[in-house]
């Protein structure tokens, strides 16, 4: 049975950046379908940013893309057993992934607000440390060791 043709959606820019990829950014933070307070949160991860000197929509885009993985492993089951595949991530996936890990991971941390977790994530993915980032580098290794594997892919 063919499966439910998936439409590409138009996202619509963020007021104060007019960035695509701030919106998108937005869409993973929310809650509940609570924009407003991902927006505020964001916005203010972003003045914590520009308080130290630095360019909030250019970290945000460093961060992203040091983030952004180039393999990945996916499941595939051959002849009875399940290989770990490696594969190539396509764009709009590198991008889910890179953000969703820089959320998930400055809502790992404890005992701040949520905008200050997410600038001090947002600072350390651009300088090329932090938890997404070590998130990534164990994917990449993952994906390195099932090498073998990759004729399976297809």
């Amino acid at each position: 049975m063919r499966r439910k043709k998936n439409y590409k959606r138009d996202i619509n820019p963020d007021h104060k950046y007019n960035s695509i990829a701030i919106s998108r950014f937005t869409n993973y933070l929310m809650y509940d379908g609570k924009r407003s307070i991902a927006e505020n949160n964001l916005y203010g991860a972003f003045d914590i940013i520009e308080k130290g000197e630095k360019n909030a929509l250019e970290t945000f885009e460093k961060a992203i893309e040091n983030v952004k993985p180039l393999m990945e492993v996916t499941s595939k089951r051959v002849g009875g057993a399940n290989y770990q595949v490696p594969r190539e991530v396509r764009p709009e996936r590198q991008f889910m992934l890179a953000s969703k890990w820089i959320i998930a991971a400055a809502r790992a941390k404890k005992g701040k607000a949520i905008s200050e977790k997410l600038a001090d994530e947002l600072l350390a993915a651009s300088n090329n440390e932090g938890a997404a980032i070590k998130k990534k580098q164990d994917i990449h290794r993952m994906a390195e060791g099932n090498r073998a594997f990759a004729h399976f892919a297809g």
